[in-house]
């Protein structure tokens, strides 16, 4: 059965949102944007098991926000800003409306502080 509304770009998204939403993946993935790394290192400021980092990991992957590969003996883990740069895209598409709701806010927020003023004035002449 087809998904109505979806399109492959979006099930990708919900995937990396997805992965997103967890703390500790965006822990991981803010320590490999410095640099690629073994599950211990990734494990160490966690306070959970290796295999639980592996869990997040494959999470991780599944979505592609990383890489894995083996290098001698260690399985090390690499960034992969493609999928972020869509996310990143998508949620662009909506910078107007905040930024217009932004500008209604300032614009209510002035007209309530002027109102604020004209009363206290008000009740000074009185």
């Amino acid at each position: 059965m087809e998904r109505v509304g979806y399109t492959n770009e979006q099930v990708n998204l919900d995937a990396v949102f997805s992965a997103l939403a967890d703390p500790t993946r965006r822990g991981i993935i803010a320590r490999l944007a410095s640099g690629d790394a073994a599950v211990g290192d990734l494990a160490e400021p966690f306070e959970m098991s290796q295999p639980a980092i592996s869990k997040h990991l494959k999470v991780l992957e599944k979505a592609g926000l990383i890489g894995r590969r083996i290098d001698k003996q260690r399985r090390l883990s690499s960034l992969k800003a493609e999928p972020m740069k869509e996310a990143v895209n998508w949620l662009e598409q909506y910078k107007e409306f905040w930024l217009t709701s932004f500008d209604q806010l300032d614009v209510l927020l002035e007209e309530l502080k002027t109102e604020e003023v004209n009363l206290a004035s008000q009740k000074k002449g009185e």
